[in-house]
């Protein structure tokens, strides 16, 4: 049954989102989950807030939670950001109390190293990243890592930790839309969430040129659909206010509901 928080979390993403994505799970450039060559415009800032469910979460979390994030684009191939994801008081093996009493942190990096169509039309763009960099060497194990409850751990618990290497191509169908295929390789070394693999998605922007109210409505829909190495998921983004306002909704498993609004101020 849904909650009033994932209804009204529905109801947010059908008011609002555009333009490149934001990915509200790791507060970076993005799918739902996957990672994506695509970019931001240059100088372009956002900041964000999510409602995620469990089963949006590493397996540290046992409960639904929320997270929030910052990030920047400071050159056309350079992306930066900061997320914080919220706990409840508590080790998993003693209980949670009712309230959010603390939070992990996590930064994230993302560098072009090749643009779209640079060679020949056909080529992709191509993207490396990384999320929580150089803080997996003891994630998963059970006797070392700190939940997030402590700042004693020399290497940090690495819950979002992911490294990958992503491809985009878009295919531009005039008057209609365009679609965004995505290929990468993600990885990490955690036990509990663990990431090695392929990943694949589309998605599918509309552009309609004519200006009835229904191809208005439609032209700030991004549908988005993909297997991220674990899971297959779905939702979508849609535009309000020249991309200043953004939401996504997401159906991880395509059954369990979690949502997020981002907002972007272009600094030039």
């Amino acid at each position: 049954m849904i909650n009033k928080k994932t209804l009204f979390c529905l109801f947010i993403g059908i008011c609002f989102s555009h333009s490149s994505m934001a990915q509200y799970v790791y507060g970076t450039t993005g799918l739902l989950h996957m990672p994506t060559a695509d970019m931001q415009k240059d100088k372009t800032f956002l900041f964000g807030a999510s409602y995620l469910d469990v089963n949006a979460t590493p397996k540290h979390w046992s409960y639904n939670t929320y997270n929030y994030y910052i990030n920047i684009t400071f050159l056309p191939w350079l992306e930066v950001g900061y997320a914080c994801t919220l706990h409840k008081l508590g080790l998993p093996k003693y209980g949670y109390s009712y309230k959010f009493r603390n939070q992990d942190r996590q930064f994230a990096v993302r560098l072009r190293v090749w643009k779209e169509g640079w060679w020949k039309f056909w080529t992709p763009q191509i993207v490396i990243g990384a999320n929580d960099p150089g803080t997996n060497d003891v994630v998963g194990d059970p006797n070392k890592d700190d939940y997030g409850y402590t700042s004693t751990s020399s290497v940090g618990n690495g819950h979002w930790n992911r490294y990958y290497l992503a491809m985009t191509k878009h295919i531009v169908f005039a008057n209609v839309g365009e679609l965004g295929t995505h290929i990468a390789y993600v990885y990490n070394k955690r036990i509990d969430y663990h990431l090695n693999g392929p990943a694949i998605g589309v998605n599918f922007k509309f552009n309609f040129s004519e200006t009835s109210f229904l191809n208005k409505v439609l032209n700030g829909l991004n549908l988005m659909a993909e297997y991220d190495s674990r899971t297959i998921n779905c939702g979508f983004e849609y535009g309000f206010w020249k991309d200043y306002i953004n939401a996504v909704v997401e159906m991880t498993d395509c059954k369990y509901l979690s949502g997020g609004i981002v907002f972007k101020v272009h600094l030039k």
